[in-house]
C-alpha cells in the first residue's frame, strides 16, 4: 500500500509545486525565499522531491489530495535510493586540494581602551610594525629582536624606527602546559577579562590555539622621543602617516597605540650564517668554564655589524645576567654620542636604534673625531686605557670600525693582537670591498701598523707587550706569557642595504645627530607632556680657573680659543693634574690628555666680565664636582638645535652668515666623516678564482 501511494505521488501527471505548497505549513524546507511562481525544470523537481523525502524520513507526515503518505513509505523510498547509490560509479579524476598555509594569519588587533590594543599571535607568526610602544606578554612567549619576553615579565619599551630595519614581535615555542585545551582557553579568557569586553574576548578566542601567544601593546611617550620628534623633519623617525582613504579599523586601533603595521619584507632578515654564529656564541658563553669569551666583530661599512651586536646581546641576556661591551667605532657608536671609546656593562635588552638607549658607561674617553685617520697612535692608546678596566667576569663583545682597507686593515690586526679575542666574527658581502680572511695564520704572518709579525710559538699564541712589566711567580717566569689563537667565524651578510656611496655620508650624519639629540633628551623633565626648549633650561656656571681647555681636532690660536668654545659640544673630563692653583683663566693645555670622560654638554655662553662658562649638561651635580677639563672636538651640535627651538623671538643666537672660514680652527665641514677616497689605498691581491668571477 505504501508503495502504491508513493508511486501515485511520483506520477508525472501530478504537479510538484502544488504538493510543495500544501506541505509548506507543516515543513520548513529551507531559509531561502520562495521562488517566483512558474514551472520547475526536471532538475528542480528532482531536488524538491528529494528534500521532501528527507523531511518525511525525519518523522513528519503531510497530506495531499486526501491521501496520507506515511513515514514508512518514505523510508522505503529512501532505502531504494541508498541501494541505487551503492552501485559502483566510475572513478573520477582526483582534484588536488588547494594549498593550505602552514600557519594561520595573524588575527586583527582589538582595542583595549585608550592607547591600548590586544594582539594574538599563532606559533611562529610575526607582527612587523613601525613606531614605539610598550609590550607586555599576557599569555605564552614572544621574541623581539632576539630577546624573549615570557608571561609574567614586566613590560618592555620597543622602538621600531624607520632609520633602521623594522622590528617584529614573533610568537615562539614554549613548554606545553599539562592542561587540556579547554583549561588553557579558560586561563587565557581569565587573563583577557581585565583588558577586553565579553564580545571582544569571544571574538579573539575564536583564533586561540595551543602554543599561541597574547600580547598587550600600550602607547609609549618618553621625554627623549618627544624631544627628538619636536624638531621639524624628524617626526618620520618613529611613525609615518598614510592617506586617510586607506584607514581601517585595524589601522585606527594601532594608530591609537602609536604604531603602524608593515610588511614582512621591511623587517629584520637574518641569514642562516648569522643565526648559526649567534647560536654557537651563545652556547660557548653559557658553557665556558676556564674564562669568558672575548668576541671581536669586524667587517666593512654598513654591512650589519651593529645589528648583529644588538641581536647577539639580546640572545645572551636570555641566558646570562650581563654582558660587557667595548665600543671602538668612533663614527657609529651604540650607547654614547659619536667620537667616544667606551666600555659598558649591559644588563637590559637593546630594543631600538642607538639614539633610543644612550647610557652611562663604566669607562669612557672622548677622542673628539669620528675617524682616527689623523692620529692612529692616540687611538690605540685610548683602547688600551679603556680595555684595562675589563674584569673578565662576563663575555665581552668588541665593535670595530668599518674601515678595513689599507691602514685600516693593519690597524685591525693590531687590535686583534692587543685585545687577544677568543672569537673573531668577520662579515662579508657581495657589495663590500674585498677583505682577506683574518685567520690565525694570516694575523700571525702579517705586520700591523704598530706591531710586527712574530714567530709562531707554543699554543699558536702572541706575546702581549704590556705583559713585560707584570710580576709573575717563579714557576710562571720560565714560560712566556701568550694568548691562544682566536677562532675565525665567517658570516655572510644579507642585510638590506639602504645606503649607497652617494647617500652614505648624509645618512651617517643624520644618525650621529640623532645620537646627540638622544643624549640631550636627558635634559628634559621626566613628565613628557611638554617639551622644554634648551634655551629655557638653567645652565651651570663654571669659572675660568676651575677647568682646563683643549681643542683636539685643530690648532687654534689662543686669541680665538673662546670663539671655538662658545656654542660648541664639549666633553666633561677628569685629569690628574690640579688646576685649582691658577688665579685667572682660561687655562689652556698644550697636549690632549688621556683622561676619563663623564659626559657631555653644550657651552651655551661665555661671560667675559665674570669669567664664567655657562654649561648645559644632563650629568648630575655630584659627578660634575670632579670635572676639571673641557675637551672640544670635531663633533658638532645639530643645526636644528639652533634653528628650531620653540619660543625664540627676534634674532636667533649663534646663527649668522657673516663667518670667516679662513680663521685658524674654522672648517667648512666640522664633524664630517672623512671619506676613504681621500687616502691612497693598497689593493690586496685577490685569489684567482675570485678575480675571474669578478671580471665576468
Amino acid at each position: 500500500m505504501a508503495d502504491s501511494l508513493l508511486l501515485a505521488k511520483r506520477a508525472p501527471c501530478r504537479f510538484v509545486r502544488s504538493r510543495a505548497r500544501k506541505a509548506w505549513h507543516q515543513l520548513i524546507l529551507s531559509r531561502r525565499l520562495r521562488c517566483r511562481p512558474g514551472p520547475l525544470r526536471w532538475c528542480g523537481r528532482r531536488r524538491l522531491r528529494r528534500r521532501l523525502l528527507q523531511a518525511q524520513a525525519a518523522g513528519v507526515d503531510w497530506k495531499e489530495g486526501g491521501c496520507l503518505v506515511s513515514a514508512a513509505a518514505v523510508e522505503a523510498a529512501i532505502r531504494r535510493l541508498k541501494v541505487a547509490a551503492s552501485r559502483p560509479v566510475p572513478a573520477a579524476t582526483p582534484v588536488p586540494a588547494p594549498a593550505v598555509p602552514a600557519f594561520p594569519h595573524v588575527p586583527p588587533p582589538l582595542p583595549a581602551g585608550p592607547g591600548r590594543a590586544v594582539l594574538l599571535l599563532p606559533l611562529e607568526q610575526s607582527f612587523v610594525f613601525g613606531g614605539i610602544c610598550r609590550v607586555t606578554c599576557l599569555y605564552g612567549r614572544v621574541q623581539v629582536f632576539g630577546f624573549t619576553i615570557s608571561q609574567g615579565q614586566p613590560a618592555y619599551e620597543v622602538y621600531s624606527a624607520y632609520t633602521n630595519s623594522l622590528l617584529s614581535i614573533r610568537a615562539v615555542h614554549y613548554p606545553m602546559p599539562e592542561k587540556s585545551k579547554k583549561e588553557m582557553k579558560r586561563e587565557a579568557r581569565t587573563l583577557l577579562r581585565v583588558h577586553l569586553f565579553r564580545g571582544d574576548r569571544c571574538r579573539l578566542m575564536k583564533y586561540f590555539s595551543p602554543l599561541c601567544s597574547i600580547v598587550v601593546l600600550e602607547h609609549l611617550k618618553t621625554s627623549t622621543t618627544e624631544f627628538i620628534i619636536s624638531h621639524p623633519g624628524l617626526s618620520y623617525v618613529f611613525l609615518q602617516e598614510t592617506p586617510t582613504s586607506r584607514s581601517t579599523s585595524d589601522y585606527l586601533t594601532l594608530k591609537s597605540v602609536g604604531i603602524r603595521r608593515s610588511k614582512r619584507k621591511n623587517s629584520l632578515q637574518l641569514s642562516e650564517s648569522v643565526i648559526s654564529a649567534v647560536d654557537e656564541l651563545v652556547s660557548i658563553s653559557c658553557e665556558e668554564v676556564d674564562g669568558c669569551p672575548v668576541i671581536l666583530v669586524c667587517g666593512g661599512q654598513d654591512i650589519g655589524k651593529s645589528t648583529f651586536n644588538r641581536y647577539l646581546i639580546n640572545q645572551l641576556l636570555n641566558s646570562i645576567p650581563c654582558i660587557d661591551y667595548l665600543e671602538c667605532d668612533l663614527g657609529q657608536t651604540e650607547f654614547t654620542p659619536p667620537g667616544c671609546i667606551s666600555l659598558f656593562n649591559i644588563t637590559e635588552p637593546i630594543l631600538g636604534p642607538p639614539f633610543t638607549h644612550q647610557r652611562t658607561p663604566q669607562k669612557m674617553v672622548y677622542y673628539g673625531k669620528t675617524s682616527c685617520k689623523d692620529n692612529y697612535e692616540h687611538y690605540i692608546e685610548i683602547i688600551k686605557y679603556v680595555f684595562s678596566s675589563y674584569k673578565r667576569e662576563s663575555p665581552l663583545i668588541i665593535n670595530t670600525m668599518g674601515w678595513v682597507t689599507d691602514k685600516g686593515l693593519l690597524l685591525l690586526i693590531d687590535l686583534i693582537r692587543l685585545l687577544s679575542p677568543s672569537h673573531v666574527v668577520q662579515f662579508s658581502s657581495g657589495r663590500s670591498k674585498y677583505m682577506p680572511n683574518l685567520t690565525p695564520d694570516y694575523v700571525d704572518d702579517t705586520d700591523g701598523l704598530y706591531t710586527k709579525s712574530r714567530p709562531k710559538i707554543r699554543n699558536r699564541g702572541f706575546y702581549l707587550p704590556e705583559a713585560e712589566n707584570l710580576e709573575y711567580a717563579d714557576e710562571e717566569r720560565e714560560s712566556p706569557v701568550v694568548f691562544a689563537a682566536h677562532k675565525l667565524m665567517c658570516v655572510r651578510s644579507e642585510f638590506t642595504f639602504r645606503k649607497t656611496p652617494r647617500n652614505r655620508e648624509l645618512h651617517n650624519r643624520v644618525l650621529r645627530e640623532l645620537a646627540v639629540l638622544g643624549y640631550l633628551g636627558k635634559l628634559q623633565p621626566l613628565d613628557p607632556k611638554s617639551v622644554s626648549p634648551l634655551h629655557g633650561l638653567t645652565p651651570y656656571q663654571v669659572p675660568f680657573n676651575a677647568v682646563a681647555l683643549r681643542i683636539m681636532h685643530a690648532d687654534v690660536a689662543p686669541t680665538h680659543i673662546m670663539y671655538a668654545v662658545n656654542a660648541s659640544w664639549v666633553g666633561l673630563c677628569k685629569i690628574q693634574d690640579n688646576v685649582r692653583g691658577y688665579v685667572n683663566g682660561p687655562i689652556l693645555l698644550a697636549q690632549t690628555p688621556l683622561c676619563d670622560c663623564v659626559g657631555f654638554g653644550i657651552c651655551r655662553g661665555i661671560d667675559m666680565e665674570k669669567r664664567l662658562y655657562h654649561i648645559l649638561t644632563p650629568v648630575p651635580p655630584e659627578v660634575l664636582r670632579d670635572v676639571n677639563c673641557l675637551l672640544i672636538g670635531a663633533v658638532s651640535i645639530p643645526q636644528c638645535i639652533f634653528k628650531s627651538q620653540h619660543g625664540l623671538e627676534g634674532t636667533i643666537p649663534y646663527v649668522t652668515t657673516d663667518y670667516n672660514f679662513s680663521l685658524p680652527g674654522a672648517r667648512e665641514k666640522v664633524g664630517a666623516r672623512d671619506s676613504e677616497q681621500n687616502y691612497e689605498e693598497k689593493r690586496y691581491p685577490r685569489p684567482k678564482l675570485y678575480r675571474k668571477i669578478y671580471r665576468y
